[in-house]
């Protein structure tokens, strides 16, 4: 069988038409065409049929998608049919509003664990999670099942984050920290840089062109 390599991009957008199909699943919609959802999604409707053409067969022509089997199938190519417990590293700011964003629950995404340095942080239950010191990342990652490791750090101190995020088995990791981060092949690490999206969108407004 060829291999076809799927952009990165086209998995984000899947996100995209997840968020959307939930939105009308709830509000009981059945039945979708492309034309609706692209609108729904901000995507042209060509786009969400190549998207999802390199996964296979999806809706019926002349009628549409049904939400509930569509919405199912690609929360199941992405992963989303099951739980993902996720670990944090760093409890500052940042750290602390995402062991509060109660969206990750709706998601399928739970915090099981959250790690710190400072002593007067230790101890301290932030969203229902007992901080615990970064010691004790090696026990209660597998004790807790951390899947997923969230950093948020200094960039002073991340790379040292993800190395012991792998040293306790994490295969995941989110990187909030605005540093490049080296990790084994078989680890996968996404980058989250809120100022790269801040400069696209200067540019944008800078040049009234897309990026």
């Amino acid at each position: 069988m060829k291999f076809v390599k799927i952009p990165s991009i086209a998995i984000t957008r899947l996100s995209i038409y997840v968020r959307s199909l939930e939105l009308l699943d709830k509000k009981g919609i059945e039945v979708v065409s492309s034309g609706r959802l692209a609108d729904l999604c901000g995507i042209n409707p060509a786009q969400i049929r190549k998207d999802l053409a390199y996964f296979g067969q999806f809706g019926v022509r002349g009628v549409g998608y049904y939400v509930k089997e569509l919405l199912f199938e690609i929360k199941k190519i992405l992963g989303l049919d099951k739980e993902w417990r996720l670990g944090l590293v760093g409890v500052g700011n940042l750290g602390t509003a995402l062991l509060k964003h109660t969206q990750f629950l709706d998601t399928g995404y739970t915090f099981v664990a959250a790690f710190d340095r400072k002593p007067e942080r230790i101890g301290t239950k932030i969203g229902g999670i007992e901080v615990a010191p970064v010691e004790a990342m090696n026990r209660l990652v597998k004790e807790k099942g951390v899947e997923i490791g969230l950093i948020a750090v200094s960039s002073e101190w991340a790379q040292a984050a993800a190395d012991m995020l792998v040293k306790a088995g994490v295969r995941g990791i989110m990187n909030f920290a605005p540093v490049h981060l080296e990790c084994p092949r078989h680890r996968f690490i996404e980058n989250v840089d809120f100022s790269l999206k801040l400069d696209a969108l200067c540019y944008r407004l800078t040049t009234g062109r897309a990026v």
